[in-house]
């Protein structure tokens, strides 16, 4: 990924998502990785973009982060030229400087691309939640200031 295409576009958002957006799987035997392993992977990866953003004598805010989407149960990672509290997501997220339990959650799950019966919800009853009650909790992303201004 660090030598993957890198579009710093403040302009055009969805240019930079498209482009920077990394899906990752991982197969059952990968899933014995030690969560430090996959980290510092991450770690190495966060600082290859840093250089690459400095030589691109880029001077605005840039952030590297990692999430674990646990709908489609894959580690998800992007650049954006954005600081850390205004990442492109649609729903509530808590940034954190701590990637190993993103990545152990990610590990953990041992039927990735499929969703037990247990953990459907009745639409039914869904509906008769409050809206307080149907709030989606906050997901952890990790993230790393990469860019020039911080």
């Amino acid at each position: 990924m660090a030598d993957e295409p890198l579009v710093l576009e403040p302009a055009d958002r969805r240019v930079e998502w498209k482009t920077n957006t990394w899906s990752l799987g991982a197969a059952d035997e990968d899933r014995g990785s030690s969560a430090a392993e996959v980290v510092a992977a991450f770690e190495w990866t966060a600082a290859a973009i840093k250089e690459r953003i400095l030589g691109l004598n880029f001077s605005g805010a840039a952030t590297f982060y990692v999430w674990h989407d646990e709908q489609a149960r894959q580690l998800r990672c992007s650049t954006g030229s954005v600081p850390p509290d205004a990442l492109p997501f649609g729903g509530t997220y808590v940034a954190s400087d701590d990637l190993g339990p993103i990545v152990e959650g990610f590990l953990a799950d041992r039927e990735p691309g499929s969703i037990a019966w247990s953990d459907l919800e009745d639409v039914q009853s869904r509906s008769e939640q409050t809206e307080t009650e149907s709030e989606i909790a906050p997901f952890h992303v990790w993230v790393s200031s990469v860019g020039a201004s911080h």
